[in-house]
C-alpha cells in the first residue's frame, strides 16, 4: 500500500509502506510544532512527565476543542456548510495513558460541568412541583444509553461529548441486525456526523426533534480487537469511515518527578474556557445570533479547493475501504480546518478572523495525519483478520476491564451462557 509523505510545501509525494509509520511519525511531530504553545506544551509535558503518547493527546485536544466549539462554528466551502464536530478512536494496550491523554484534554470542560451539575442542584432544591423541572447543562457524557444521550442532546442542542472506554462493543452492536440500541446509535452517529435532524417518537417514553445534531465522540480500543474491526462486515458499517483512529506511536519508558507544568494547564484551560464563553453567549436567549460562519481568505478557499480535487483524483484510483475512507476526508478536511481556526485563534478570542491559508495547511497535515493511521491499521487488519483472539482472550482482556459478559457475548457472537461457563469463577 503507498501514502503521502509530509511536505512542507504541501506538494506530497508518493512512497512505499515500508517507511509509513516513520512517515507517520515525522508528521506527527511536524503538526505538533505547528500548534500554539498552549496545546504543544501540554502535548510534550505529558509526555515528559506523564509518558503519555503525544499523539494520544492530540487527538484528546481536538475532541476537546470540536466539543467545546458546538453549533456556534461553520465554514462554507465547496457548495457545502460543515461544522467541527469529530469522532476519534484512541488503540492501545491496557495500561497505555489512553484514559489519561483524555482527562487531561476535557479537564476545562469537566470543570464547567461540575459547576453546571451543582447550579442545577440548587434549582432542583428550590423549583416548585407545579412547574417544568430545570433543565441541567452538560456537556460530557460518558458510556450513558441511546436514550440518555437522546435525551441530554435534546437539552442541550450545542453539542454534546460522548466518552467510551471500549468502543468496540459499540461498533458490533451497529453491525448487529437484533440489536434496536445498535441501529439508533448507528442512525446518531451518521446523521450527528453531517448534523442531520433527529427525530425519536415513542409511545411509552419521551418524544425528541434535534434540529442541528452535533455529537462529538471519543473512545478506546484494545489493540487485541483490532482484527475483529475489520470482520463480521464491520467495514461496511459506514461508521468506521468516519472515525480518526489514532494508534500508539510514541513511547517513553523514563519517569521523571514532577508534574504537567501549572502554568501549561493553565494556558491550555485558559484557551478552552474562552471557546466555552463564546458558545456559553450564542446561547442565550436574548442572543439574536447563534451562529457565526468563519469566512476564508481566497488564497484559503484555493487551498482547500486544490486538496480536495486531489482527494477526489486518489480516491478514483484507490481500493475498495480506502476509497470509502478517503470519500469521508473530503468532509472531515472542513470540520478540521475549523478545529484548527479556533485553536489558533482560541488564546485572545480572536474569532472574527478571516480564516487564512496556513489554517487550512495545518488541516491538511491532520487530515493526511489520520489517513496514515487508518492505513497502517487496514494493513495491521487484513493480516490478522484470519487469527481473530480466541474465546478465552477475549474473556481474559474483559475481566481484566471490568467489562460483562454481555458484552464479551456480542463481540464474540457466542450465546451468553457459552461465555458464562467459560467466565473466571472466582
Amino acid at each position: 500500500m503507498r501514502d503521502r509523505v509530509i511536505d512542507k510545501s504541501d506538494d506530497i509525494e508518493v512512497v512505499s509502506s515500508e517507511s509509513m509509520l516513520n512517515e507517520t511519525i515525522e508528521r506527527l511531530n511536524y503538526i505538533i510544532s505547528l500548534l500554539p504553545n498552549e496545546y504543544r506544551d501540554l502535548i510534550e509535558q505529558g509526555f515528559l512527565h506523564k509518558r503519555i503518547p503525544k499523539e494520544y493527546t492530540l487527538s484528546s485536544i481536538l475532541y476537546a476543542i470540536s466539543t467545546a466549539t458546538g453549533l456556534t462554528f461553520f465554514v462554507k466551502g465547496l457548495g457545502y456548510k460543515n461544522y467541527g464536530n469529530c469522532y476519534h478512536t484512541i488503540i492501545g494496550s491496557r495500561g497505555d495513558a489512553k484514559t489519561e491523554a483524555i482527562k487531561l484534554a476535557i479537564r476545562p470542560i469537566k470543570e464547567m460541568d461540575d459547576r453546571d451539575y451543582d447550579d442545577h442542584l440548587s434549582e432542583m432544591g428550590s423549583y416548585e412541583e407545579e412547574e417544568p423541572p430545570p433543565v441541567r447543562k452538560q456537556m460530557l457524557i460518558q458510556n450513558a444509553s441511546i436514550e440518555a444521550a437522546y435525551k441530554i442532546h435534546s437539552e442541550n442542542p450545542n453539542a454534546i461529548g460522548i466518552s467510551m472506554d471500549e468502543i468496540y462493543g459499540l461498533i458490533e452492536k451497529m453491525s448487529s441486525s437484533s440489536s434496536r440500541d445498535g441501529k439508533e446509535w448507528r442512525n446518531f452517529f451518521l446523521e450527528g456526523y453531517t448534523n442531520g435532524h433527529i427525530d425519536i417518537s415513542r409511545k411509552t417514553t419521551d418524544s425528541y426533534r434535534i434540529k442541528e445534531t452535533y455529537p462529538t465522540l471519543i473512545g478506546g480500543l484494545q489493540h487485541q480487537f483490532l482484527p475483529f474491526l475489520f470482520a463480521h462486515g464491520n467495514l461496511e458499517s459506514g461508521f468506521i469511515d468516519r472515525l480518526l483512529f489514532t494508534p500508539k506511536l510514541t513511547h517513553s519508558n523514563k519517569l521523571t518527578l514532577g508534574d504537567v507544568d501549572s502554568e501549561v494547564l493553565d494556558m491550555y484551560a485558559s484557551s478552552i474556557k474562552n471557546v466555552l464563553a463564546y458558545k456559553r453567549q450564542s446561547e442565550r436567549p436574548e442572543e439574536t445570533n447563534k451562529q457565526f460562519e468563519i469566512t476564508m481568505s481566497p488564497q484559503a478557499e484555493d487551498r482547500l479547493f486544490r486538496y480536495t480535487q486531489e482527494l477526489i483524483v486518489r480516491q478514483s484510483k484507490a481500493q475498495s475501504i480506502i476509497k470509502e475512507y478517503m470519500s469521508k476526508m473530503q468532509i472531515s478536511i472542513q470540520k478540521l480546518c475549523i478545529n484548527v481556526f479556533i485553536m489558533k485563534h482560541a488564546a485572545n478570542s480572536t474569532f472574527g478572523t478571516v480564516m487564512g491559508a496556513d489554517i487550512v495547511h495545518l488541516a491538511i497535515q491532520l487530515n493526511e495525519f489520520y489517513f496514515l493511521n487508518f492505513q497502517m491499521l487496514f494493513e495491521q487488519g487484513l493480516k490478522s483478520k484470519n487469527v481473530l483472539p480466541k474465546v478465552e482472550d477475549v474473556i481474559q482482556l474483559a475481566v481484566k476491564n471490568n467489562a460483562s459478559q454481555k458484552a464479551v457475548a456480542e463481540i464474540t457472537g457466542l450465546n451468553k451462557s457459552t461465555i458464562s461457563k467459560k467466565w473466571p469463577k472466582n
